[in-house]
């Protein structure tokens, strides 16, 4: 069984950075894709970022990117999604999550990590 466990997140204030950190039961992202994703409060869940656990190659939403870094480290099982210039819009719990390099939905997911950032 696939667990995933997020961590890292806080209170900020705006401008500010944190790094959420999301450690698996084992090997379970080599060959796979790790994704990050939010969900604010009366919003739908929405994608963050993803990377190729193997090759590395990473993709953002609009609104993150040039502020959002996603990242993993092999050896120790974990992604990483460090944020920076941190506004109050990005307050949400954060999740990461699992799916195929085919494609397809995200079959595992963690049980999130809450973000607030104040203005």
């Amino acid at each position: 069984q696939v667990q995933l466990v997020e961590s890292g997140g806080g209170l900020v204030q705006a401008g500010g950075s944190l790094r959420l950190s999301c450690a698996a039961s084992g090997p379970a992202f080599s060959g796979y894709v790790m994704g990050w994703f939010r969900q604010a409060p009366g919003k739908e869940r929405e994608f963050v970022a993803a990377i190729y656990w193997n090759g590395g190659t990473s993709e953002y939403a609009d609104s993150v990117k040039g502020r959002f870094t996603i990242s993993r480290d092999n050896a120790k099982n974990t992604g990483y999604l460090q944020m920076n210039s941190l506004n109050p819009e990005d307050t949400a719990v954060y999740y990461c999550a699992r799916r195929s390099l085919m494609g397809g939905r995200y079959d595992y997911w963690g049980q999130g990590t809450q973000v607030t950032v104040s203005s």
